[in-house]
C-alpha cells in the first residue's frame, strides 16, 4: 500500500451517534494492537473508555476517552468521543485535536440523518474522515441501501472500499475493491486470505467501477485510463484514494463488526497509510514547519490527586516538565491511557499529553513559549449555544460558595455547560445542551466536586406596565421626637410605548421642593419599580415630579424617597396594570422532511411563524424563523429532538414585551402572589 507513513503520533477521533459502538471499537483496536490483553465491555463496564462514574452508570460516553497504542511500529491516539447530540461539545474538541476522524454508524438507513451535524462539522473544518459501517454482523438492510441513506446527508461522494461476504444472514467476510482480494473473518485473529466466490465476481466488478469513477473525478490521468477501458495499477489507486482523503475530497467507507473484531485491522491498515501525518495536520490549522514549541489544549480535566489538567496536543517541537508555555509553567507531562497517568519526560510531534497545574489556561487556549500566536492560525470555534436550562440551587446554604466554585471547574471541562446569575428572577441558571447534559453536570458535581444541588425549572422574567395615567399625591411624615421626617409630592404616572423604559422629569417650580431633594424623588420611583401592583418589575412608564412640600427642619432625601414610594403605591393599581410576557425570536435548524412537524410544535406552542429558508452551506435542510413566547420555550429541545431523530436544534434571542391577557395571565399573577405570600 502507498502513502508515507509519519514521523510522531498520530491522532484518530472515533465519533458517531450514541450506541453506535464507537467505545466497542476502540476495545478491539487496542487489543487488535496489543494494548490490553482482553476486551472489555460496556455493560460490564470495564473498558478502557467511559471511565467517569456518569459514564459507568449511564452506560454511555459522557466524555472523551483516551486510548494510546501501536500499529506496526506506528505511534497512535484514539480518542473515543460521546454520540449523544448534548454532548457534542465534548466530541468536536476531540475531533479539533485530530488527524482524522472515524465516523461509526449503524447499518440503518433511517438512521442516517443523524450524521448530518457530524458531517457538516467535519466538511467546515476540513478534517480528513472516513466511515465505518459498524455491526454488520446482524444488518437487515444492504449495504446499498445504508450508503445511499448516508449519501444523503453529506455533500462529499461516499467512496465503499469493501462489499461483504455474506451467507444468509451471515457475514463472513468481505472483499476488498483495491486490492481485490477476499478475506474470511476469524474471531480475535486477523482474517484469513480467501478466493472471490464466483457467486461475488459481478458485484465485486461493479462495485470496483464505482469507486474508481468516484476518485477518477479528481485525477485527469486516471479518467482518461477508465474512459480507454485501461485498469489502474493498484498502487495508482491507493495513492489517489489517500490522497483524496487527505484533501477532503471523498468520504471512503469501510465495514465491519466491532465487537467481534471484524473488519477492524483492515481499517487499521488503511488508517495506517492514509491518515494525514501530525506534520500534515500542522499544516492544515496554519502552523508553520518550523519555529517554538506549539500545542493546543482540547480538554481541561479537574483530577482528583492531580489536580487541573490542560489536555493537550502538540503540534509543533519538544515540551517538558518546567517549561514556561505561554508565560505559565508546565507543571508535569503526562500521557493520558483510560484513566491511567503516566509521567514522561517530554512531549513531541502529534502526542496527546495533560500538562499539569497550568491553572490560568483553558480549553481552546494556543500554548506557545513566547506566549504570542503566529500566522493565520484556526480559530478554535466558540462553544454551542445552550438550548436547555435549569435553575440550581445549593442542597446545603453552607455549601453555596462552593456551588459557584464547582460550576466554574465544570464550564472550565465543558465550555458549552454555562451558568449565570438571572437578576430579572433572581435565580442561578445552569445552560447546556440538553437534559441530559444537566444532569450529568450535576451528578459530576456530586461525584467530583463534593456538592450536592437541587434542580428548578426556570422563571420567566414577566413585566409589568400601565394603560392610564393618573395623578397620585403622598406624604410622609414621621416624628419620634427631636428630628421628625417629612416628605410631600404630587407625581404624574403616564404609560410609555413598549420598549421607552423608565422617563423621570420634574415640573416643579417656586421651590415646593428643593433641588437636592429630587434626585430621591426619582430613586424612589425607581426602587418601588422592582415590583409593581401584579408582584412584577414595571417598564415603560414615565413619572413626573409636579408639585410637592418641605419642612425646614424635617426634610430631608429619604423622607421624600419615602414619599415617592407611597405615591407609587398607591398610583399604579389605578393605572390599570397588564402583565407583559417576553417574546423570543427563534431560529430552527431542521432537516427539510421534518419542516412540517416543525412548523406544527410552534403552532402548539403560542409562537409565530415568520417564514423559512434553506440553510445556507447545509445539504438538505432549512432554517424555520419564528416569535415564540419565553415560556414555551424551556422544553422546547426536547420535543424537537424527539420529532427529528434527535438532530434538529434551535438559538433565540429575545425581541419584545407583549400583553399577556385572559386565564393565563390571572394564573401567572396569583402564582406571583402565592410566592409572596410563602416568601413572607
Amino acid at each position: 500500500m502507498a502513502g508515507a507513513l509519519a514521523n510522531g503520533t498520530r491522532c484518530a477521533a472515533l465519533v458517531g451517534p450514541y450506541q453506535s459502538g464507537k467505545t466497542t471499537l476502540l476495545e478491539s483496536i487496542l487489543f487488535a494492537t496489543g494494548a490490553i490483553p482482553r476486551k472489555g465491555s460496556v455493560k460490564d463496564g470495564n473498558t478502557v473508555g467511559d471511565t467517569a462514574p456518569e459514564a459507568r452508570t449511564g452506560q454511555r460516553s459522557t466524555e472523551v476517552s483516551i486510548g494510546q497504542t501501536e500499529f506496526l511500529g506506528d505511534s497512535w491516539v484514539f480518542l473515543d468521543c460521546p454520540g449523544s447530540v448534548e454532548l457534542a461539545q465534548e466530541a468536536y474538541n476531540g475531533i479539533l485535536a485530530s488527524d482524522v476522524a472515524i465516523i461509526v454508524c449503524e447499518p440503518v438507513t433511517e438512521r442516517a440523518v443523524a450524521l448530518a451535524p457530524m458531517f457538516q462539522f467535519l466538511k467546515e473544518h476540513k478534517i480528513p474522515h472516513m466511515i465505518f459501517i459498524n455491526k454488520m454482523d446482524t444488518a437487515s438492510q444492504t449495504v446499498q441501501s445504508v450508503l445511499e441513506g448516508l449519501q444523503k446527508n453529506c455533500d462529499l461522494p461516499l467512496v465503499l472500499r469493501q462489499v461483504p461476504i455474506a451467507d444468509g444472514d451471515s457475514n463472513l467476510g468481505y472483499v476488498d475493491l483495491v486490492s481485490e482480494r477476499a478475506y474470511q473473518y476469524k474471531a480475535g485473529k486477523a482474517s484469513d486470505l480467501i478466493s472471490i466466490p464466483d457467486e461475488m465476481a459481478d458485484e465485486e466488478e461493479l462495485a470496483r467501477q464505482v469507486m474508481l469513477e468516484a476518485i477518477a473525478d479528481f485525477d485527469d490521468n486516471m479518467l482518461e485510463q477508465l474512459l480507454e477501458d485501461v485498469v489502474p495499477a493498484t498502487k495508482e489507486v491507493y495513492l489517489q484514494l489517500t490522497k483524496d482523503l487527505r484533501e477532503g475530497l471523498i468520504v471512503p467507507v469501510f465495514l465491519g463488526a466491532a465487537e467481534q473484531e471484524h473488519g477492524v485491522r483492515r481499517l487499521l491498515k488503511a488508517l495506517r497509510h492514509e491518515t494525514p501525518s501530525p506534520e500534515k495536520s500542522a499544516e492544515r490549522l496554519g502552523f508553520k514547519s518550523s519555529g517554538e514549541p506549539i500545542a493546543r489544549v482540547f480538554k481541561t480535566l479537574h483530577a482528583a490527586q492531580a489536580g487541573k489538567l490542560s489536555v493537550s496536543r502538540v503540534w509543533r517541537g519538544n515540551i517538558t516538565e518546567g517549561d514556561s508555555m505561554g508565560g505559565k509553567r508546565v507543571g508535569s507531562v503526562l500521557k493520558l491511557n483510560g484513566n491511567q497517568q503516566k509521567k514522561e519526560s517530554k512531549a513531541s510531534l502529534g502526542d496527546v499529553v495533560a500538562f499539569g497545574r497550568m491553572d490560568e489556561v483553558s480549553t481552546g487556549d494556543l500554548l506557545t513559549t513566547s506566549g504570542k500566536s503566529e500566522g493565520e492560525v484556526a480559530e478554535w470555534p466558540k462553544p454551542l449555544l445552550p438550548v436547555y436550562s435549569f435553575a440550581v440551587e445549593a442542597e446545603n446554604r453552607s455549601d453555596e460558595v462552593k456551588l459557584t466554585s464547582a460550576l466554574q471547574r465544570l464550564n472550565e471541562e465543558d465550555p458549552s455547560l454555562i451558568y449565570q446569575h438571572d437578576n430579572d428572577v433572581h435565580q442561578l441558571l445552569l445552560l447546556g445542551q440538553g437534559e441530559i447534559h444537566l444532569k450529568i453536570a450535576i451528578e459530576k458535581m456530586q461525584s467530583k466536586f463534593g456538592v450536592s444541588a437541587k434542580t428548578l425549572k426556570p422563571k420567566v422574567p414577566y413585566k409589568e406596565t400601565i394603560q392610564k395615567s393618573v395623578s397620585q399625591h403622598a406624604r410622609f411624615k414621621r416624628q419620634t421626637g427631636g428630628h421628625g421626617m417629612f416628605g410631600d409630592v404630587h407625581v404624574d404616572i403616564k404609560p410609555l410605548p413598549r420598549g421607552e423604559g423608565f422617563h423621570f422629569s420634574n415640573t416643579v417650580v417656586g421651590g415646593s421642593v428643593p433641588k437636592q431633594y429630587i434626585p430621591a424623588v426619582e430613586a424612589g420611583a425607581r426602587e418601588f419599580m422592582d415590583q409593581g401592583a401584579l408582584g412584577f418589575p414595571v417598564v415603560d412608564i414615565a413619572v413626573t415630579l409636579t408639585d410637592g412640600q418641605f419642612h425646614a427642619v424635617d426634610s430631608n432625601e429619604m423622607s421624600f424617597k419615602l414619599a415617592t414610594r407611597e405615591a407609587m403605591k398607591e398610583g399604579l393599581p389605578k393605572c390599570s396594570p397588564v402583565l407583559l410576557e417576553p417574546i423570543l425570536k427563534v431560529g430552527i435548524d431542521v432537516p427539510s422532511s421534518f419542516t412540517n412537524k416543525v412548523h406544527g410544535l410552534i403552532s402548539g406552542r403560542r409562537g409565530q411563524i415568520l417564514g423559512f429558508d434553506a440553510k445556507e452551506g447545509w445539504l438538505g435542510w432549512d432554517t424555520v424563523s419564528a416569535l415564540m413566547p419565553q415560556a414555551e420555550i424551556h422544553n422546547l429541545i426536547i420535543e424537537l429532538r424527539t420529532a427529528t431523530q434527535g438532530v434538529a436544534t434551535y438559538y433565540a434571542d429575545f425581541d419584545h414585551l407583549q400583553q399577556l391577557t385572559g386565564r393565563d395571565a390571572d394564573i401567572i399573577v396569583e402564582q406571583r402572589k402565592n410566592e409572596k405570600s410563602d416568601a413572607s
